[in-house]
Parts: structure tokens; C-alpha cells; sequence
């Protein structure tokens, strides 16, 4: 059976990954495994604007996608961005195999308040289910509690749930 596969790029807190894992495998009733392999993104970076490039690092992804992946979900902490934004949360390959979220504007800290764990790990998760729903090419939802809803600022992030409203799994069931 294929698996979600967990590629970290940079450093990363091993506890958040573990967690990611497991709630990814029981939410999508899919193998999850964290790939040995580490990826190095300092390739991205941009130092006019002290951010990693995301579409630069989904394209270095597509090395590591194999017979036995589901989908390659790259997991980081750099700040993200794509030249239209001033920053991204993540961003996939619309219908293809690889995605990346980042925890770098997901942390509480980054806004200058307490560090909250467990926010951000709930941000992470909906993140990663947001961006592996555009590899099955979903747009985003008009509904703000589903997965797929547009998150422009983490607020937005804290209101959606994990999970997928009706209409777009609905969507992943007739495009399968």
C-alpha cells in the first residue's frame, strides 16, 4: 500500500513530526512514514528577502516520490514564500505528488506571544491536510470550517477544522 511520506527540510522538532504522522495517518486512513532522507533548504533561499522560495523547494522535492508514495508532504520551519505573497503557509503542486507547510508563521512566538505547542500543532495539521487536498486538485472551499478554506493570517487557520466538508470530499471521490 502507498504512503503519505513526511520529508523534513531543515531543522525540525521531532515530537511536532511524530504527531503530524500519526493525526495525518488516522484523519486520512493512509500509511504515514518519516522518510530518512533530510533536505537542506538553503537552495531557496533569498536573501533580498530572507525567505525560502516554496515552488523552488516543491521541485527539488519530486526526487524523492517512488512507486511506494502516496504523496511526499515536505514539512519545515523556514518562512515561506512565492513572489506574489509576502509569505505562504504552504503551497502543493496542484494534482501532483508533493507539498510543503512550514511551522514558521504558524508559531505563536512569531507575533510576539507565549509559545502555545499545542496551536501550533493543530495549525499544522490543518495546513498539511489543506495543502495535500490541492495535490488532489481542490481549490479552496467557500466554507470556513473545512480544510480547504483560504487562510491569509493564522486566525483564519484556527477557525477551520482538519478535516474536509462534505461538497469537496465529495470533489476527491469523483475525480478518483
Amino acid at each position: 500500500m502507498k504512503a503519505l511520506e513526511l520529508l523534513v527540510i531543515g531543522k525540525l522538532d521531532p515530537g511536532l513530526l511524530r504527531y503530524l504522522a500519526a493525526t495525518l495517518a488516522e484523519g486520512l486512513q493512509v500509511p504515514c512514514t518519516i522518510l530518512p532522507a533530510l533536505m537542506d533548504p538553503q537552495f531557496a533561499f533569498h536573501s533580498e528577502r530572507q525567505q525560502f522560495h516554496s515552488s523552488q523547494i516543491l521541485t527539488a522535492m519530486q526526487r524523492h516520490v517512488n512507486r511506494s508514495s502516496w504523496r511526499v508532504l515536505g514539512v519545515t520551519s523556514v518562512d515561506l514564500y512565492i513572489p506574489i505573497l509576502t509569505f505562504v503557509f504552504g503551497e502543493a503542486q496542484m494534482g501532483g505528488p508533493c507539498a510543503v507547510v512550514s511551522t514558521h508563521r504558524l508559531a505563536q512566538e512569531i507575533y510576539g506571544l507565549p509559545a502555545d505547542p499545542n496551536a501550533l500543532a493543530e495549525r499544522l495539521l490543518k495546513e498539511a491536510v489543506h495543502e495535500i487536498g490541492h495535490t488532489f486538485n481542490l481549490t479552496h472551499c467557500e466554507d470556513y470550517t473545512c480544510a480547504m478554506a483560504p487562510s491569509h493570517a493564522v486566525e483564519w487557520i484556527d477557525l477551520k477544522q482538519a478535516t474536509l466538508c462534505e461538497h469537496c470530499q465529495a470533489q476527491i471521490l469523483q475525480n478518483s
